[in-house]
């Protein structure tokens, strides 16, 4: 086992957290301790879902954050007629309505007010934490849930094929904290009729792809973060930043995967490689670099 990211991929039914138990398994069967090889995911999948899940092992945990901000991309099921609890099929229905009205017409106007940065209220089974529990915890005890809209930012989005007035599929590209259970539930209540996800499959993550069932792709040194610029690192730089000093900004390279136009920019740090391996993430002043995160272990 070593540490970088690993691309999985999360079938129906599994949990996020399950994936992260059978790698920390592996961990151990290696003859590592949780301690010397700590695993986290890069953020979750709903138990319904399927798709590409991030697995970050050892300093690759310390980048979770910077995984927030990049496109993640889905394709969605969506059924007409009927609201549940939950956003998705496993809910209790809550609402019925009449979907024989709907046109793709109609579908494609009532998308389009989702575009960009909006304000959109988690469902209450999310992993939201309110009052520090997560909000699926009390809303499982039959306790009321009410979260507080968040900004949210939904980059693109576009019908894939209809058969009305059952069910739609829908591609979308958004930012991370979006919740695509709450797009259907808001689409649902703006067309009058309710709707929730029958499927929801997460395709890709910025330049990384569903490796598939059964699939594991490993990831490190310049592959991870590729959305960030970055500076090749000598020893004695490696050293210097070690120690707190900054070092000259020198040739700063530029990304090697660009964000889809217009995505919002994620102030992503510049990254410090040395032969071939992550060691650092720096931040520009004054012509200078100094650092923001150190994983000098290495990625």
């Amino acid at each position: 086992m070593k540490p970088g990211i690993y691309l999985e991929h999360k079938p129906v039914g599994a949990t996020s957290f399950s994936l992260v138990q059978t790698l920390m398994n592996e961990v151990e069967a290696a003859g590592l301790t949780r301690k010397q090889l700590p695993v986290c995911h890069g953020g979750t999948l709903d138990p319904f879902a399927e798709g590409l899940l991030l697995l970050l092992a050892g300093p690759a945990t310390h980048l979770m954050e910077l995984l927030h901000a990049v496109p993640k991309t889905y394709e969605a099921e969506v059924v007409w007629g009927v609201e549940t609890d939950n956003g998705d099929l496993l809910g209790q229905v809550t609402r019925e309505g009449d979907a024989t009205g709907l046109t793709p017409e109609t579908l494609d106007a009532a998308l389009a007010p989702f575009l960009g940065w909006t304000e959109q209220v988690p469902p209450a089974t999310s992993a939201k934490k309110v009052g520090g529990e997560p909000a699926y915890k009390k809303a499982h005890r039959g306790e009321a849930v009410e979260l507080p809209p968040s900004r949210v930012y939904l980059h693109e989005a576009h019908w894939l094929s209809h058969e009305l007035p059952h069910r739609s599929r829908l591609s979308l590209t958004c930012r991370g904290g979006y919740y695509v259970r709450a797009l259907a539930r808001d689409l649902g209540r703006a067309l009058g009729c309710g709707a929730h996800l029958a499927r929801l499959h997460r395709t890709a993550i910025g330049p990384w792809k569903d490796p598939g069932p059964g699939g594991r792709v490993w990831l490190h040194g310049p592959e991870l973060l590729p959305w960030c610029r970055s500076r090749v690192i000598a020893g004695d730089e490696v050293n210097d930043l070690k120690h707190g000093r900054t070092v000259p900004q020198g040739e700063v390279r530029p990304p090697e995967w660009r964000l889809p136009e217009g995505f919002p920019d994620p102030e992503a740090p510049v990254r410090a490689l040395q032969r071939g391996r992550l060691v650092a993430l720096l931040r520009e002043q004054d012509g200078r670099l100094s650092t923001v995160t150190h994983l000098w272990s290495g990625l």
